[in-house]
């Protein structure tokens, strides 16, 4: 003690009387930190221009053709940063800023022909081309991706699907051109997921020929929609049709809301939603309908009609499929919601992990050198999980896109419970990777230019857009309930929805799991059809006996939410595994498929680890977790060297990325500062 106060003195003395410093105590300069790509360090062992076809699936042209139109235009915020171009919106602009960009942006699209075909066009290739394209304009601003997805898959995908000829001879090519701008007014004060309680209100009067649009209540304000607070020239209006004092249920009808000077027509209000979290690029609308009238032929007139004289005609008896037509263009928009989750973790993760590929911290030796983040166990275990989900989700995002533009009458219930599913499991998985890598950045992940903290406020609206999450996932037990409920009862064989499974022998679990047991396709998927089908069984046991003390079958549902919740989680993790596998099934064997077996594994051993049903139902014993357990680290550490490669094999330019994917030393010094 005496020691430690008579040195602190010393130096005191010294400080005070501005003595030089004894030539031990000088400090002696260190090397400056430097940025070495990782590049120089990393091998490529596979193709990654073939793992980027499998990874995007269709397009690639179209994809490269669209980025390179945005790199290139100063209206897309272009930057420079240690001689490295990169462009994302500038978020330093304000709400009414960002909203006419978007706008300019928009317009600066029409022109080089990017929307051509996208609601004229007919046919799966014409629509995933569109898909395509869209999903490059999200993984540029969530704004443009969304403002766009209101005009041509909501208000457009309306009129197409749900209108005829006399709709689309009228509004589809002008609504191609951009030439008027349509919204999607569905969604109220009082309503969102439950579309079926909305409360707007049409009445058809006779007399003129003419629908009457009312809002009844402050209720039933139309809520959150998209382009009506500044630019939208017409509406989908969804309202609940009364012919003759009878309530008809929820229709879709096509009102003018501007004219072409951008005046408000009469009898209309229109309110700003205001400022969000994220999303300000977007004019979210409220609107407040007063006695509008419309022409009876402005009634999207494909699923019901009404005559002149006043009669209701529709082919569909069933109140709840006529319903279900009329939610239709809503499964373009899951889809869609769904892809782009996909694709803006996959940005975040090839952020995080070049970033994690030359930051250093800390030493683990006296006056060694740091270590690279990524070689850190911990780090690895952060992120390469997340990286194995993202290519799993990949191969289910073009399966789901797939089935859509394939889609027929008969698909439409597997497409609305396959979207909904992986829309909730997307979005829910983006925002934990988004967190993850913001935090993996340390501070860079604050800053907006490097995009990731940024894109939290962004994107956290996608787990209750187009339908909340929860709510989505308790639709799909329903949907399996109904599936197990009349398989059982006409003692018929499972089909679709994948549960073929069903229909085989229990899957039997190894007593003792080894390593080679654990990485076998068959052993995993053997463990999740364990999962599905016993979960199945349990929901369906719990509703019944919620029943059989006099519950309604609804109420049933709303007490069993846990399993039902369980049962989504495991019927969309299933589903995710097997399209996986079939993927990776067409490859022949080589380096490419290896390391799609490495991540193949890892994405199933992390599924299992993260889901308690595995323990409480005893689907696996405690060794048996634990075994599994162990394999996330060992998967980790063999798919490290790969990591590059993996994030590179996405096929994102390098101007989407972010300055501290690159040379973030560079990139933030005095120099570039100045710029």
């Amino acid at each position: 003690m005496d020691n430690r106060v008579a040195r602190r003195t010393e130096i005191l003395t010294n400080h005070l009387l501005r003595r030089a410093l004894p030539p031990s105590s000088v400090l002696q300069p260190h090397c400056c930190l430097s940025y070495s790509p990782p590049e120089l360090s990393n091998e490529i062992a596979f193709d990654t221009r073939e793992m980027r076809r499998l990874m995007d699936g269709h397009n690639l042209e179209d994809r490269d053709w669209l980025f390179s139109v945005i790199v290139q235009s100063a209206l897309f915020n272009r930057r420079d940063r240690a001689g490295r171009i990169f462009v994302c919106p500038d978020y330093n602009q304000s709400m009414e800023q960002q909203r006419e960009v978007t706008l300019r942006r928009i317009e600066y699209l029409v022109e080089r022909g990017v929307f051509r075909g996208w609601l004229i066009g007919e046919g799966p290739e014409e629509e995933l081309k569109k898909l395509a394209l869209h999903e490059v304009i999200g993984m540029y601003d969530h704004s443009l991706a969304v403002k766009l997805g209101v005009h041509y898959f909501l208000w457009g995908g309306a009129v197409k699907f749900l209108g005829t000829k006399r709709h689309h001879d009228k509004w589809l090519s002008a609504t191609e051109n951009y030439d008027l701008k349509g919204c999607f007014a569905m969604s109220e004060l009082g309503h969102g997921s439950n579309v079926r309680g909305i409360e707007t209100i049409t009445t058809y009067d006779s007399n003129t020929g003419e629908f009457v649009v009312n809002t009844p209540c402050e209720s039933g304000q139309k809520y959150w929609i998209g382009g009506a607070a500044n630019h939208a020239t017409h509406t989908i209006i969804f309202s609940q049709l009364y012919i003759n004092g009878s309530n008809q249920g929820v229709h879709a009808f096509i009102a003018q809301i501007r004219d072409s000077d951008g005046n408000i027509c009469p009898n209309i209000r229109i309110a700003d939603c205001g400022h969000k979290t994220g999303l300000n690029g977007v004019d979210n609308g409220r609107i407040w309908f007063d006695n509008v009238r419309i022409p009876r032929e402005n009634l999207l007139n494909s699923v019901a009609d009404v005559s002149p004289t006043g009669e209701y005609l529709s082919a569909i008896k069933n109140v709840d499929q006529r319903f279900a037509a009329f939610l239709a263009p809503l499964t373009s928009g899951r889809v869609t919601i769904a892809v782009s989750a996909v694709y803006m973790s996959k940005i975040s993760l090839a952020i995080a992990i070049r970033y994690a590929l030359t930051r250093r911290a800390f030493s683990i030796t006296p006056n060694g050198p740091e270590v690279l983040l990524l070689d850190y166990p911990s780090h690895q275990r952060r992120l390469l999980p997340l990286l194995a989900k993202v290519y799993a989700m990949s191969f289910s995002a073009n399966d789901l896109k797939m089935m859509y533009v394939k889609r027929t009458p008969k698909s439409n219930k597997a497409i609305h419970i396959i979207s909904s599913a992986y829309k909730a499991t997307f979005t829910w998985n983006n925002m934990r990777t988004l967190q993850e890598c913001r935090e993996a950045c340390g501070g860079q992940g604050i800053k907006s230019e490097n995009r990731v903290g940024h894109f939290m406020g962004e994107f956290d609206v996608q787990s209750t857009f187009e339908g909340d999450n929860n709510v989505l996932m308790q639709q799909i037990s329903k949907a399996l309930f109904a599936e197990y409920v009349a398989c059982q009862k006409q003692k018929k064989p499972f089909s679709g929805l994948g549960l073929e499974h069903m229909n085989k022998p229990l899957p039997v679990i190894p007593s003792h799991l080894t390593t080679p047991t654990i990485r076998s396709s068959e052993f995993q998927i053997d463990l999740f059809h364990l999962r599905e089908r016993d979960l199945l069984r349990r929901f369906a046991e719990e509703v019944s006996e919620y029943q059989s003390r006099g519950e309604s079958k609804e109420s049933a549902f709303i007490l069993s939410y846990q399993l039902a919740e369980d049962l989504g989680r495991a019927f969309s993790e299933r589903a995710i595994l097997k399209t996986f596998m079939d993927a990776e099934s067409t490859l022949p064997a080589g380096s490419l498929k290896n390391v799609l077996g490495l991540l193949r594994s890892l994405y199933a051993v992390i599924s299992v680890d993260e889901d308690a049903t595995f323990l409480r139902y005893g689907y696996l014993s405690t060794e048996n977790a634990s075994a599994v357990r162990k394999e996330v680290p060992k998967l980790c550490a063999e798919l490290r060297p790969h990591a590059l490669a993996l994030v590179s094999s996405f096929g994102i330019p390098d101007a989407f990325l972010s300055p501290i994917a690159y040379n973030w030393v560079d990139s933030n010094s005095w120099s570039s500062s100045q710029l």
